[in-house]
């Protein structure tokens, strides 16, 4: 363990971590009308009905697998029953086919921007500059698992990775464990570390507001049919009131102010 070991392993992770949280705060403050996906759906969707979902679930897929891999202990699954071997069967089996899934999603999602031409003409220099920062991740992150399978010096990166993950959260560095990692793992959480700290100033943070709320809210009529029910007659939810019927019976039932009488009166 050297200086360089120190700098990369022991501060780069908090100054990533600082940058992130900071980014994010700063973007929503001065620039929530640029926190968008600016989705090009409008242009093409026979391509992106494929390459979106591919990519998204794809990715959703590889972040659970990466928490499980560092959060969850070793010896944990261990006292569970699964032994190391049947671990790692599992998480290459899985990681590779979610891993593709996420490639396939992202080079099409590339070839679809570079051939439409509105597409390509709405990309910025900075969506460039993220679809390279991301293709680079998965890519990094396929290559640690191909060489974990047909390279036998590979280190196992639950004996690395995993411990120094886990004590960065405590502050207190393992900075050896992660030193004594392989190489392609330095480059992969170097790549994934560079990414984090570019996530608040790219399209990529639209993914700290997912519109969940959009699974619980009613739906928005927009026309109402004939022989909807009469207001009053059914007890209906709060929020899935027909739209249109309660304002025509209440207008149909509200009576007209009553009008002075015409004519003069005699002043005595």
């Amino acid at each position: 363990m050297n200086v360089i070991d120190t700098l990369l392993w022991g501060v780069l992770p908090y100054v990533v971590m600082l940058t992130l949280v900071g980014g994010l705060i700063w973007r929503y403050k001065y620039d929530q009308f640029g926190w968008t996906t600016r989705s090009s759906q409008l242009y093409e969707s026979r391509l992106l009905r494929i390459a979106s979902p591919l990519f998204h679930f794809g990715i959703l897929a590889v972040l659970v697998g990466h928490i499980m891999g560092l959060v969850i202990p070793k010896s944990w699954t261990e006292a569970a029953g699964l032994s190391q071997h049947a671990y790692h069967f599992l998480a290459l089996s899985i990681g590779s086919v979610a891993g593709v899934g996420t490639l396939v999603g992202i080079v099409m999602l590339i070839v679809r921007r570079r051939r439409t031409g509105p597409v390509f003409m709405a990309t910025t220099a900075n969506d460039k500059f993220m679809y390279v920062m991301l293709l680079g991740a998965i890519l990094a992150g396929l290559a640690t698992t191909v060489l974990s399978v047909f390279d036998p010096a590979t280190v196992d990166y639950r004996e690395t990775v995993s411990p120094w993950f886990r004590s960065l959260w405590i502050l207190q560095p393992d900075v050896g464990a992660m030193a004594a990692a392989s190489t392609s793992f330095h480059v992969h959480v170097l790549w994934g570390m560079a990414l984090f700290a570019v996530w608040p100033f790219t399209r990529l943070v639209h993914a700290f507001t997912a519109p969940l709320h959009y699974l619980f809210r009613p739906y928005i009529v927009y026309r109402s049919r004939g022989n909807a029910p009469r207001a009053g007659s059914v007890n209906y939810r709060r929020g899935w009131e027909p739209i249109g019927t309660q304002d025509r019976a209440s207008s149909r039932r509200r009576t007209r102010p009553p009008r002075e009488r015409s004519g003069s009166t005699r002043v005595k």
